[in-house]
């Protein structure tokens, strides 16, 4: 005789459908060559950032990255880096904190700042407070990054999305700059050889429904 099975079994099936179904956005965002939005977001220095506001700019290092996950820690001298190397060619590094602050406290706006000091930063570090943006560009992990490029219209199109090498921990150990070879690429005129890779890190810390 088969054992029904109790209506607590379908509550708990059911709840943990519901967390997994929260935890991840239902829009997978832009791929490559999609039309991107333009943003307007807090920066550590209070202001207003855009893309817009960087009128000579060709396109921008899109990261999305925090405070408290230890591949974004690793990455940082990097990312500082791909800015020094590219904001002069036109391609600035933007960063976007996507975590929900109530899900990690520590990347906090305050914090924020404090991080972006300790480190000095030579890029603006915004908050996306809502997810709004995150969820648009469909970024899942940190860091994650985009590279746009501004187009004559005034468009923004994407161009790679991905990691930004083949070492997350271990920056000595880097055999290929993935996205150090995109944006050499466009910024030589070409179109990106491999615009996709995946992006390595911990997964982004969503609002609660």
């Amino acid at each position: 005789m088969k054992k029904r099975k109790t209506p607590f079994l379908y509550l708990a099936c059911f709840l943990l459908m519901g967390v997994l179904l929260a935890a991840v956005p239902a829009d997978p965002g832009y791929q490559v060559g999609d039309a991107a939005r333009d943003f307007k977001l807090k920066n550590v220095d209070g202001k207003m950032v855009s893309m817009s506001d960087f009128q000579d700019a060709k396109g921008f290092i899109v990261t999305f990255t925090c405070n408290t996950c230890p591949y974004s820690v690793a990455y940082e001298d990097r990312i500082i880096a791909l800015h020094n190397k590219y904001a002069p060619q036109g391609y600035p590094v933007i960063a976007i904190n996507p975590n929900d602050v109530q899900a990690s406290p520590e990347d906090s706006f305050g914090h924020m700042q404090q991080r972006a000091k300790e480190k000095k930063f030579p890029f603006p570090y915004l908050l996306d407070e809502t997810q709004e943006i995150t969820k648009a560009y469909g970024a899942t992990r940190t860091p994650h990054l985009y590279v746009v490029q501004k187009q004559p219209d005034g468009q923004y199109k994407v161009a790679y999305i991905g990691t930004i090498d083949d070492s997350s921990r271990e920056p000595e150990k880097v055999q290929k700059k993935y996205a150090e070879a995109a944006l050499d690429e466009l910024v030589a005129g070409k179109a990106v050889s491999q615009p996709n890779t995946k992006a390595i890190g911990c997964t982004i810390k969503w609002r609660e429904a």
